[in-house]
């Protein structure tokens, strides 16, 4: 009994993740951003595939991807869209999202694409903070469903 609930629990995550990914690609489309400068990709892996820890929990998803998006934000304009300035932007980062208690790895990514492709400041808005809080509103309501879905625990 307990291993089939561990493998619903598993492909369920899985089928939320192919609604997010799909909803992110469309939105990338109607928005004509290439997919790869939409940076929720590890994130949907980690949120619906992992949902018990910590870097999967909002504070640290909404936070992480912000935070680090900033510090991208930052360092480029410091700095310009130098290689160096990329790597120094991904390692304060990192150090941000520890100090705000916001870890979320997938948040790494953010101020790389940042800095090496310029990206204004409105990314901070659209698509990071409108795309994280969309990405933690819908895995609370699909982690939700699921356990809806999946009956009652057995004691």
């Amino acid at each position: 009994m307990k291993d089939r609930r561990a493998w619903f629990g598993v492909l369920a995550g899985a089928a939320g993740a192919v609604l997010a990914i799909a909803a992110m690609e469309l939105y990338a489309a109607r928005a004509a951003l290439p997919i790869m400068a939409i940076p929720f990709g590890t994130s949907i892996v980690l949120v619906l595939g992992l949902p018990g820890t910590a870097a999967a929990q909002p504070r640290a998803l909404i936070g992480g991807h912000l935070i680090s998006t900033l510090v991208g934000l930052a360092v480029a304009t410091v700095a310009g869209p130098e290689p160096w300035a990329a790597a120094l932007a991904v390692g304060l980062a990192m150090v941000a999202m520890h100090a705000t208690r916001t870890f979320h790895p997938p948040a790494g990514i953010d101020p790389l694409l940042v800095v090496v492709n310029g990206m204004p400041w409105s990314f901070l808005l659209v698509p990071v903070a409108a795309g994280a809080v969309a990405l933690a509103l819908f895995a609370y309501a699909w982690h939700h469903a699921v356990r809806w879905l999946n009956g009652p625990t057995a004691g």
